[in-house]
């Protein structure tokens, strides 16, 4: 059975434990949910004199935070122009420009706040698997430097120096772009916020949500938190009373494999400037190395049941084809989260009711996004910024349709796909 966390759980930097809540307390703003979203919105509100408390249904990172691969990337999946389209031109540029400053945002509270989390501000890879993939990174290259951010593209020859790898015919270097210890960062944040005045809670589900008296009660099994402001920042992993937040998005299901440590003659050749490695293929894989010299690979899949031996073998092929070089590897670890798909792919803003907000849908790229939409909430609910500068209109949640049929069928499509998948 995989683990939930795997190497990240091993390798994180420690954190003191927090209390859960087991009394009724008082705060000016309240945050539910304790991954990049709620915790840097914790550390801005604290850091500008706001009181705040944080609760967390499990531990700190227990979400996606402490499951993803690690990469902290500038934009989304979306193009620039189909964003732009979908949004308009006022709203898609400043959601362009946002994400695209987010690992800026992240690698300066790393540096300000001296969060131990393997930081590598080197940039990363779009590798381009055949014409196809080569027409794809070469237009989206294309659509950044229109808007003045230049995007290197790498000719085959370059591509496999930086890579180590034969496989890809092009590359586009982003960076702006880099990778971390996700779970480190996400305990570093709750250390920064829990220093700067923010009370932060664990273990600490939010069970009732009442409106009473201009103020949130916010009810848990063994405390209560009341406020006048509520900032939800659960995601996909919401649970309890903020359960339906789940409905407005498909749980896609998310996997990592992690190598032995690789020797020094491995590790000369294989991605020698530290900087991951994402494919154009339509099911993608995203490889890295830790610090430690581990290959990381991620991909869409569940480990549970027959999932686990088929996506598993699909990694040791997959890194073989990557880097025939090297032969047989051996998985020291695995494990897997899920990833919250909105129906267009876009991050989300939303109401949830009067002084409710909720912020969401990464889509995948919950780091850079989520840290700088958690910095933006806080902006918004201080007062520091309108609804007119934010990068998103304020919407309402809406359930997707036949919702667990399509995890279903994500799920199996993903097993499928990798099982059949004998050639890169």
């Amino acid at each position: 059975m995989a683990d939930t966390h795997g190497l990240w759980k091993t390798t994180a930097a420690p954190i003191r434990p927090f209390p859960s809540l087991s009394s009724a307390v008082k705060a000016e703003v309240a945050i539910i949910g304790g991954g990049y979203g709620g915790l840097s919105a914790a550390l801005r509100l604290a850091e500008i004199g706001v009181d705040v408390v944080l609760i967390e249904a499990e531990q700190i990172g227990f979400g996606g935070a402490g499951r993803n691969s690690g990469l902290v990337n500038a934009g989304l999946w979306v193009m620039p122009d189909e964003i732009v389209r979908r949004l308009g031109p006022s709203h898609g540029e400043r959601l362009i420009d946002c994400l695209g400053q987010a690992p800026a945002r992240v690698f300066d509270l790393i540096a300000r706040h001296g969060i131990a989390c393997e930081a590598e501000r080197n940039g990363t890879l779009h590798c381009a698997v055949g014409a196809a993939g080569l027409a794809e990174i070469e237009e989206r290259a294309r659509q950044w430097a229109v808007r003045g951010i230049t995007i290197n593209r790498l000719a085959a020859l370059e591509t496999v120096a930086r890579t180590g790898s034969p496989c890809f015919v092009g590359a586009l270097e982003d960076r702006r772009a880099g990778t971390i210890q996700p779970l480190s960062y996400a305990r570093g944040l709750a250390t920064a916020a829990s220093h700067a005045g923010a009370r932060i809670f664990t273990a600490s589900a939010a069970r009732r949500l009442v409106r009473r008296d201009r103020a949130w009660c916010i009810a848990t099994d063994w405390g209560s938190v009341s406020a006048s402001w509520v900032l939800v920042a659960g995601e996909s992993y919401s649970i309890g009373a903020l359960a339906p937040q789940r409905e407005a998005q498909l749980r896609l299901p998310f996997f990592n494999a992690a190598t032995m440590p690789l020797g020094s003659e491995q590790r000369r050749t294989i991605l020698p400037s530290q900087q991951a490695l994402i494919d154009t293929r339509r099911l993608i894989s995203a490889i890295r190395l830790d610090r430690a010299g581990r290959l990381i690979i991620g991909s869409v899949g569940a480990l549970r049941g027959p999932g686990g031996p088929i996506h598993r073998a699909w990694a040791r092929r997959m890194l073989a084809k990557v880097f025939p070089h090297i032969g047989p590897l051996q998985l020291e670890t695995a494990w897997q989260g899920v990833i919250g798909m909105t129906g267009d792919h876009l991050p989300r803003i939303e109401w949830l009711g009067e002084n409710m907000l909720a912020i969401g849908g990464y889509n995948g790229r919950g780091i850079a996004p989520g840290t700088a939409f958690g910095m933006l909430a806080a902006d918004f609910i201080a007062g520091a910024v309108g609804e007119a500068d934010l990068p998103l209109p304020i919407g309402q949640p809406e359930r997707r349709r036949f919702r667990r049929w399509r995890e279903a069928g994500l799920e199996f499509g993903a097993a499928a796909a990798h099982l059949a998948d004998q050639r890169f």
